[in-house]
């Protein structure tokens, strides 16, 4: 099946009449605010400055986990069985590429979930969806992939390299992997070894996909008591393919939540910390234990959209209120190769919308997921600037929200964790908070500075702000989403030689 919407080609101008055609609620959303011909929100605009100069690259806001009405449900009774699509998420392709244009985004991912045979489900019927949309919101790269029935874990995005082959290669995976592909099921495929077994054959491949895991702790009972996910298949599968298994969602979809009074995040087990993902929210927690171990493994932040909340789900549209912003330039590899290096930092409410962390020695420096490597003569400081750029107008929820506090993070690397299910960091620390005393205007930015002395070890440091006075980010109840607003960057590492 051939791709006819090449990237820098000029696809056919489309009329209102045929997005609302396409598209429904969506597309008449937009067309009645006058927005589906024109540029997006002023915030979205400074979400695209370059920040840098590094080789054209920008900020580029995105969402790499949106459902659609591809993600249905199947009768068993039938055989094959019977796909009914719209049981799940409800939206055709195009109408979530609509909204991601809508809420400022420049690149999003279709991934539909699984069940028995669906890998024949996207390439016969969803993957020519994906084509017409890409034709049709021509503005928002729109990657190709599934939300994986990943073995013995939860679900995990599966985003494949935009390529002439790409519904082949994710038909390839699924068909071969995915633990409810089969029919009738197939027991053997939900276990740690076939998990491990898909990640080796993808990092194999000539074009890599990326695999980032999902609500790492929904089914977690307790903090630290983990449930579907647990840290040592995070580190035997990051160990099989480092460069393609790198990650998890910092802060998981689902904010909506309380909004129409469920859990935040679909987390009603163990709660979320200001949105955030206990693994990642809390300070010298798992995801500084796998900092600590030299890893190179980052967040995002996504909206898992199945339902809007207004119409009896719990989601947000893609980039109503999380944004996963990854420095790259407007093309389909380098935004792949931005997730996959940790060019990436992740907001909620559009709190800021922009965010640089720099780390620089006498001679050289390093940014988000980058490596600074200092001589044996310049360990005695080390010196950061974060740069954040507040919003420019109201977010999606009518509020001009504003930064009260940003958190300077450091811990050591120290090499391999005690155990594979080690989940602490006890080096890792807030080293520094500021205030809005603390940063002065520089333009439209506010700059911090910070000089870390002494940095005699190898190290990472990282960022995170928040709209609130919580020293740390709180177990979250039913207060909203909207007054609870957190950034987070990725690292930058430090190596002393």
């Amino acid at each position: 099946m051939k791709d006819n919407n090449v990237q820098d080609g000029n696809p056919p101008a489309v009329s209102r009449r045929q997005l609302v055609k396409f598209a429904g609620v969506g597309a008449t959303f937009v067309a009645a605010s006058s927005l589906a011909g024109a540029a997006v929100t002023s915030a979205a605009a400074d979400d695209h400055r370059a920040s840098g100069g590094s080789r054209g690259r920008a900020w580029h806001a995105g969402d790499h986990h949106v459902h659609s009405e591809y993600s249905g449900e199947f009768d068993t009774s039938t055989s094959p069985p019977t796909f009914h699509k719209g049981e799940d998420g409800v939206y055709p392709i195009v109408t979530n590429a609509i909204m991601a244009k809508h809420f400022g985004l420049t690149w999003a991912m279709c991934t539909d979930h699984g069940g028995p045979t669906h890998s024949k489900v996207n390439l016969e019927l969803a993957y020519p969806e994906l084509l017409r949309s890409r034709v049709l919101v021509p503005e928002v790269l729109q990657f190709w992939g599934m939300e994986f029935d990943a073995p013995a874990l939860d679900h995990h995005t599966l985003m494949i390299p935009h390529q002439a082959d790409e519904a082949r290669q994710l038909f390839e995976l699924e068909s071969r992997f995915a633990k409810y592909d089969a029919f009738p099921t197939d027991p053997g495929r939900n276990t740690e070894a076939r998990m491990v077994e898909f990640l080796r054959t993808a990092k194999d491949m000539r074009h890599k996909p990326l695999v980032i895991a999902h609500h790492t702790s929904r089914t977690a009972t307790g903090l630290g008591v983990y449930g579907q996910d647990t840290p040592h298949e995070f580190r035997n599968g990051n160990n099989a393919a480092p460069d393609v298994y790198v990650g998890f969602e910092g802060a998981p979809g689902h904010q909506a939540g309380p909004l129409t009074g469920r859990a935040r995040g679909g987390y009603s087990r163990h709660p979320t910390y200001g949105g955030f993902d206990q693994m990642t929210a809390r300070v010298g927690g798992l995801w500084d234990s796998l900092l600590g171990e030299g890893r190179r493994w980052w967040i995002t932040a996504t909206s898992d959209s199945h339902v809007h909340w207004t119409r009896g789900g719990y989601d947000f549209w893609p980039g109503e209120y999380s944004k996963t912003h990854v420095h790259a330039r407007h093309d389909y590899a380098d935004i792949m190769d931005g997730l996959r290096n940790g060019r990436v930092w992740v907001g909620t409410g559009d709190l800021i919308t922009g965010l640089d962390l720099t780390v620089t020695g006498r001679h050289g420096g390093a940014a988000m997921g980058g490596t600074l490597r200092l001589g044996s003569r310049d360990r005695d400081q080390v010196d950061i600037e974060i740069r954040f750029r507040p919003a420019a107008g109201e977010n999606a929820g009518g509020q001009r929200p504003e930064v009260r506090r940003v958190d300077l993070i450091a811990g050591h690397v120290t090499g391999p964790a005690p155990g594979l299910d080690s989940d602490t960091n006890p080096t890792t620390k807030v080293v520094a908070r500021f205030g809005p005393g603390d940063w002065r205007r520089q333009g439209p930015d506010h700059v911090i500075r910070y000089t870390l002395r002494d940095a005699g070890t190898d190290l990472y440091v990282r960022v995170r702000g928040t709209s609130t006075d919580e020293v740390e980010p709180l177990a979250d109840g039913l207060e909203s989403p909207w007054d609870d607003l957190w950034f987070y960057s990725n690292p930058v590492f430090v190596e002393a030689r």
